[in-house]
């Protein structure tokens, strides 16, 4: 699937309701999620100690930070759309996160994601996006949230 692209508030528009595209997939590496721990101070050994998490995790491995797949999204996002015009984006908001399935160090994950809505609020537009991030091989996703941007076009 080729990247939408989107130079308007109007071409948004013409995408309420439809899926926008699904990212192609991304593996989670032990080195991602070690910087991700040195990053954050998060050092819980389920996502930084390999031999320990072999040993007492239920999951047999390391899993991502949970915050690490949420993390990702605009990386992801970019890879299944690209919004000319623009003075800037800002990422104003995640709404009804929930997290679902543990991302496992070198597991592959890539977004799905639909437009809800985008409305113009005096030329500032506020984009909607129903994102799933889907873990490849597992039927249930790492997360669901309602990722919600600001796009300030040009004049």
């Amino acid at each position: 699937m080729s990247k939408l692209i989107v130079n308007s508030f109007e071409e948004f528009e013409k995408h309420i309701g439809q899926v926008i595209g699904i990212s192609p997939y991304l593996k989670i590496t032990q080195k991602q999620i070690d910087t991700f721990a040195e990053s954050t101070l998060d050092h819980q050994w389920i996502h930084t100690d390999p031999e320990r998490a072999a040993k007492e995790s239920q999951f047999g491995t390391t899993i991502a930070h949970g915050y690490l797949t949420l993390s990702i999204v605009p990386y992801h996002w970019n890879q299944i759309i690209q919004v000319n015009n623009l003075k800037m984006m800002i990422n104003y908001g995640i709404e009804n996160l929930r997290f679902n399935q543990p991302v496992k160090v070198n597991d592959e994950v890539r977004l799905h994601a639909s437009l809800k809505s985008a409305l113009n609020l005096r030329g500032t537009v506020k984009v909607e996006v129903i994102t799933t991030m889907e873990i490849k091989g597992n039927p249930k996703s790492a997360f669901t949230a309602t990722i919600v941007f600001l796009y300030h076009f040009k004049n």
